[in-house]
């Protein structure tokens, strides 16, 4: 069929469909009738319409899917033509070649893993310190650290041996996983000291001098393990196992589990600080042979609990920090318990930025008091202590601390705490009086009951404390600094605070060259107070005062190569006799001089 005739048939479709439409219209008006009632029923009629023509699809033309379509010329794209007219442009930029400027950071000091030192002094004092670490894998690796001193009979002019030494020896193990570091250890110590220090009220035979035997050994064995991860709620844990002993069959676990915690809060702010919180589990139960009066145990043992919450944020340039503390503590030798709270905050405000900061604060604490705490601290202690906690129930702060310039560095502080329970060493009274070696029950005494041997006292009492640092770094390679600090006592029941100054400070500077390096410690302690008994009764007694001294450190040596040094330490330069406690002088003048060697491996 061709295009032509099926137009024509169309234009004759549509006519006799018009026809048709205009008939039908013309037949209905006619027809219609003013309505009655009649003419309101629904007639049934069957209407035919009969049509001689039904197109198909197929009958259509069909259109190419891609038409090809020819552009007349009047369509064509014009072609664009354009000239650049370049005008110079005058310009006094003339590039130079030059040096970078670089910082004279001197000769950089090459790092070794391992190192041995070996060192010698007077009253035949010979040390040995060594550190070996070793990489098993490119993730883990292996540490010892070991450590021995000993001095024989270095206190001159005592009727018995002062002799001593220390042994320490450290072990762990490290690895490092894809989300973690865990590492795992132990600490092993043993320490010899002597009571050898007689009071001098009591006159003492020779015979009694050689019976008794004034030794005693600390030992402690401790098991620790501690996990860091690098992306957790969790941000470090570590937890320990460790059993305390000495050489009168006393004893002391310490089990402690402490963990660190952090909640990010950006999910409610964007602008909010994670917040930090400290969960810490504590155990310690010990006990001790006899009591000093009697042939009776001591047992003691307390489990703690405790949850520190800190968060940190700042407003303008006021920073703050909200915290609380908060533990319940079960004494579980004496069936009591106890629930304490303090606040831990603090304000600070940059009065002068960078110079002057403005800080206040109140903050409180529990401590666990502990034999192996008492015993490190003060080594002359009797094998027969009664042991309790210590509560700070507050303490207010308020300083200042910033820089002077870019050379000094600056804090003083000021604080004013109550506290319960605060430990002091007094000496014990002499169960001899000079002419035997047993008690009134007839039994032999040990090496501490000779009034040679301190106990440990507790009274509530409030302290007014001041102290202030200042640093300064004004020259390279050398460092000074200095800190002073005050306490005053109020004490409720104690007369003073025994064996515990009021006064401290302490200088210190170090200085360096290439291969030399030099420097100082310098301390002065205050006056402080003892006690003395004139019989073999805890009363009467009377107070002494133990003279304030200075004691003066100097320490240096020589690098001969990056792993070969010469050092010299001398301690107590100016040989002050001073007692640290009552009726304990210390060593005179101290020289010690040895060889350090720093290595990579030795396998």
């Amino acid at each position: 069929m061709s295009i032509l005739t099926t137009v024509n048939d169309l234009k004759a479709m549509k006519k006799f469909v018009g026809a048709l439409v205009l008939f039908t219209t013309c037949n209905l008006h006619a027809q219609e009738k003013k309505e009655t009632a009649k003419d309101t029923i629904i007639k049934t009629e069957v209407v035919k319409v009969v049509t001689s023509y039904v197109p198909k699809i197929t009958d259509a033309f069909k259109i190419k899917q891609k038409p090809a379509v020819n552009h007349t010329k009047d369509t064509e794209k014009k072609k664009l033509e354009y000239q650049i007219f370049s005008v110079p442009v005058a310009s006094t930029f003339i590039p130079k070649s030059g040096a970078m400027k670089k910082i004279d950071l001197g000769k950089r000091e090459r790092l070794y893993p391992n190192y041995l030192s070996i060192g010698f002094g007077n009253n035949v004092t010979p040390s040995v310190e060594g550190f070996f670490r070793r990489d098993l894998s490119y993730d883990s690796e292996l540490g010892v650290h070991a450590n021995f001193l000993m001095s024989l009979d270095p206190v001159a002019n005592t009727r018995l041996s002062s002799t001593y030494y220390n042994m320490d020896l450290d072990v762990y193990y490290q690895q490092t996983e894809r989300y973690f570091t865990w590492q795992a250890g132990m600490d092993l110590e043993r320490n010899k000291y002597n009571w050898y220090g007689l009071p001098g009220a009591i006159t003492f035979r020779d015979r009694v001098i050689d019976a008794i035997e004034p030794e005693q050994i600390y030992g402690k064995y401790k098991i620790f393990g501690s996990i860091d991860f690098d992306d957790s709620y969790i941000d470090k844990a570590k937890a320990s196992v460790s059993l305390f002993a000495d050489s009168f069959s006393s004893s002391e676990f310490d089990i402690s589990t402490d963990a660190d915690f952090l909640f990010p809060l950006d999910n409610i702010h964007r602008e909010l600080n994670d917040l930090k919180l400290n969960g810490s589990i504590n155990f310690i139960g010990g006990k001790f042979a006899n009591a000093y009066e009697s042939q009776q145990s001591i047992q003691y043992s307390f489990l703690t609990l405790g949850l520190h919450p800190t968060y940190h944020f700042q407003l303008r340039d006021l920073k703050i920090k909200l915290g609380a503390k908060a533990y319940f503590s079960m004494d579980l030798q004496n069936s009591v318990n106890n629930f304490l709270a303090y606040p831990d905050v603090e304000v600070s405000y940059p009065v002068v930025k960078d110079f002057v900061d403005v800080y206040l604060g109140a903050d409180g604490d529990l401590a666990v008091n502990s034999y192996q705490n008492f015993a490190t601290e003060n080594p002359f202690v009797s094998p027969s202590l009664y042991l309790t906690q210590t509560n700070t129930k507050y303490s207010g702060f308020g300083g200042i601390r910033g820089k002077l310039g870019q050379q000094f560095s600056y804090n003083t502080k000021v604080s004013y705490s109550d506290v319960e329970d605060q430990p002091f060493y007094t000496l014990n009274y002499s169960k001899s009086d000079g002419s035997k070696t047993t008690g009134n029950n007839g039994f032999f005494l040990s090496g501490y009951e000779f009034g040679n041997s301190f106990r440990v006292v507790y009274n509530d009492v409030k302290i007014l404390s001041i102290f202030g640092e200042i640093a300064f770094e004004g020259i390279q390679n050398l460092n000074l600094g200095t800190s002073v600090e005050y306490n005053q006592y109020t004490l409720n029941n104690q007369l003073h605070p025994w064996n515990t100054p009021n006064l401290k400070a302490e200088v210190f500077g170090e200085y360096k060259l290439e291969k030399w390096y030099a420097g100082a410690n310098i301390f002065f302690v205050g006056e402080r107070k003892g006690v003395s008994y004139a019989g073999t009764n805890p009363s009467p007694f009377s107070t002494v005062t133990l003279k304030s001294y200075i004691d003066v450190n100097l320490h240096g040596g020589y690098q001969f190569h990056d792993d070969f040094s010469l050092f010299v330490n001398l301690k107590n330069v100016l040989s002050n006799d001073y007692q640290r406690y009552t009726n304990f002088r210390v060593q005179g003048f101290q020289a010690m001089a040895g060889l350090t060697w720093k290595f990579d491996t030795l396998f």
